[in-house]
């Protein structure tokens, strides 16, 4: 195991806690799923079970290869482990590219929320105020971050446990006819199960954000206790949170009525008769959008920390100074206060993207804002797919005796081996298949296909930078790329069996990322 030492460990159980509940509420449950509905009809209940088995395979990968190597760098280290520089590269700057983007909408939808309150403030006023609010509150630290995204997960989580009560009872008092939602207005799959695949395509971009507990794990007290606490709630959160809120709302209201396409969980608590139901939701809307702004600055400059830390980003973007701070620590590597240096040219920096991405989207709203929403279209796929690849990898070089990937116990240095994933390795087959045929699906869709074609564009343009960042480091850098940090790997770096050679080659590794002016990793999500 290595930990990564490049961080603060500001973050506390509790909010790592919250954040792996809220990470389960996204602003795509509340808006996109209204889509999903629209095209599966009371199938989209099918859909969400369907992509959250999905869902639940690829966290409980992620969370056996960072339960055994925990780092900010998350799955973007772990693709750079079992397939080289260029999978990290790939991982990483397609999940920054993501988030950023993303940061970029939600701010433009929440800006929107509260313009409809006070038309008389411009609504990019209102942009540029919730920029500003959580690029400060991660500058602030870690902990500030932590401390904010506690509440507002609270918030949703709340929100959603009453949304199900409410709906439960109007079908049980027979307020609301569920067996007349469900099997007339063509049944229960009106569209056959061409909607049904259309609604899974749609629920599993829901579902994109889940990834960012495993970035915040690395910076707590106990990154692996937190990493598996985390992944083994996954089931009953998806269960609840998303299955059973897309169960009450076709129960409650008719899946073709217009108003669900507008905002499904409007239209159902205005079925049940909550009075002011519209502005109800869309307070709790606004909560989810800024939710997921705080949460993508974060992960978004904990994965631009990550790769500027293996050199696959500016190197200045680790904020490392050449001197080390008081008290023996390298600049930049903060204490228990939480209060970060090495991640604040990150944050800024991916802050800005997200900005620049606002000014575009109102020049070019018709353009050039529309393709970078495409390119990202599908880059939680292809971050997926990477995670399924990785852990196939290896999960079998961990299992190996005396393999590379070994794991630690107590007596190595390390806390214990990783609950390993069930059914290895033909479940990870078997989510690799699934994500495959997502991606083909959408290909012959004509409604899908621009955004695996931009995807597809930008995954191109990121492999030819690695392979001409390859040429020019020459062969031997796929052994530097993810040198290890934390005193588990100084131990590590004595050979049980090796040349003197083998032994000098570890040990320059670790002095690169503990010397200081170079740095170590950080990472990033949807948390959306």
């Amino acid at each position: 195991m290595s930990e990564d030492r490049s961080v603060s460990r500001g973050l506390r159980q509790r909010h790592i806690a919250m954040i792996a509940l809220g990470g389960a509420i996204g602003a795509g449950l509340f808006v996109g799923s209204g889509v999903g509905i629209a095209a599966a009809g009371p199938g989209i209940v099918l859909s969400y079970v369907v992509a959250g088995v999905l869902t639940v395979l690829v966290m409980r990968m992620l969370g056996e290869m960072s339960a055994a190597h925990p780092g900010s760098g998350s799955f973007s280290a772990h693709a750079t482990r079992a397939w080289g520089p260029w999978a990290g590269l790939l991982a990483g700057w397609m999940y920054w590219a993501l988030l950023v983007v993303s940061v970029a909408a939600e701010a433009i939808g929440a800006s929107r929320i509260v313009a409809g309150w006070l038309p008389q403030v411009p609504a990019w006023v209102w942009v540029a105020a919730f920029m500003a609010l959580f690029t400060g509150t991660n500058l602030a630290g870690v902990r500030h971050f932590g401390e904010l995204e506690f509440w507002f997960a609270g918030v949703k989580a709340a929100s959603i446990c009453a949304f199900i009560l409410l709906g439960a009872a109007a079908v049980l008092t027979g307020r609301a006819p569920a067996a007349e939602h469900l099997g007339a207005h063509g049944g229960l799959l009106p569209h056959g199960w061409h909607g049904v695949a259309v609604g899974t395509i749609a629920a599993v971009f829901a579902y994109g954000g889940l990834e960012t507990v495993t970035i915040a794990a690395a910076e707590c007290a106990d990154p692996v206790a937190a990493v598996r606490r985390a992944v083994r709630t996954v089931l009953w959160r998806v269960a609840l949170f998303y299955v059973g809120s897309m169960a009450v709302i076709v129960a409650v209201v008719p899946w073709d009525d217009p108003a669900v396409a507008a905002g499904p969980y409007a239209a159902a608590i205005g079925r049940i008769g909550v009075p002011g139901a519209a502005q109800l939701m869309n307070a709790v809307v606004l909560v989810a959008l800024l939710s997921a702004m705080n949460a993508n600055i974060y992960g978004s400059s904990r994965m631009l920390h990550a790769l500027a830390a293996r050199g696959d980003a500016p190197r200045l973007l680790t904020g490392r100074g050449r001197a080390a701070a008081p008290g023996g620590a390298p600049d930049g590597v903060t204490g228990g206060s939480g209060a970060p240096t090495g991640t604040s040219r990150a944050v800024l920096a991916s802050a800005a993207f997200g900005f620049a991405s606002v000014v575009l989207s109102l020049l070019w709203p018709r353009t050039v804002f529309p393709f970078l929403l495409n390119s990202i279209g599908t880059a939680i796929l292809v971050v997926w797919i990477l995670i399924a690849a990785s852990h196939l990898r290896l999960h079998g070089r961990r299992r190996r005796p005396g393999g590379p990937e070994q794991e630690r116990g107590p007596e190595r240095g390390g806390p214990g081996p990783a609950a390993p994933m069930r059914g290895f390795p033909y479940l990870g087959y078997l989510a690799l298949a699934a994500m495959a045929g997502v991606l083909v699906f959408m290909l012959v869709d004509p409604g899908s296909r621009s955004q695996v074609l931009c995807t597809g564009a930008w995954t191109a343009v990121l492999l030819l930078v690695a392979g001409l960042r390859r040429r020019r480091r020459g062969p031997g850098a796929a052994a530097d790329a993810l040198p290890e940090t934390g005193p588990a790997a100084a131990q590590d770096a004595r050979p049980e069996a090796g040349t003197a050679a083998a032994q000098d080659a570890r040990t320059s590794a670790v002095a690169a990322v503990t010397a200081p002016g170079r740095s170590g990793p950080g990472t990033g999500r949807p948390r959306s």
